[in-house]
């Protein structure tokens, strides 16, 4: 008889302005057992406040949303007493981003177009 697993999900809150791109980033995760989707948020403003009050290991943010951006939100999210990891989330991979997304802190970069293909990895090693 198989053993269950007694690890714990890694707790995701996702932050996009998109709700569509959300919900099915949301559906993607949800299938994996190592990983809880905790909450989601439409702006930064609101990533942040729902990271403060729900403790997620891993914030996937969109670069670009409205009220604050993803950059903002993580510089914000760095300066908790427990912060959790921040995985930066974009339809872009202009160098700039890229850099700018580390000096904020993010563990990781992910591009929208390659999301299924990587973005479990990429939480559970942000999460590490």
């Amino acid at each position: 008889m198989p053993q269950e697993s007694t690890t714990t999900p890694v707790r995701v809150l996702i932050a996009d302005d998109h709700r569509l791109f959300a919900e099915a980033l949301e559906a993607v995760l949800s299938i994996e057992a190592r990983i809880e989707v905790v909450g989601r948020a439409a702006d930064g403003e609101e990533a942040v406040a729902l990271a403060r009050r729900l403790h997620p290991d891993v914030v996937a943010l969109d670069i670009s949303m409205p009220v604050m951006d993803g950059f903002e939100a993580a510089e914000q999210l760095e300066r908790f007493d427990d912060p959790p990891a921040v995985l930066m989330l974009t339809g872009s991979n202009a160098p700039e981003d890229v850099d700018r997304a580390r000096r904020v802190g993010a563990k990781g970069y992910v591009t929208k177009d390659t999301i299924a293909a990587s973005l479990v990895d990429a939480i559970l090693a942000a999460a590490r």
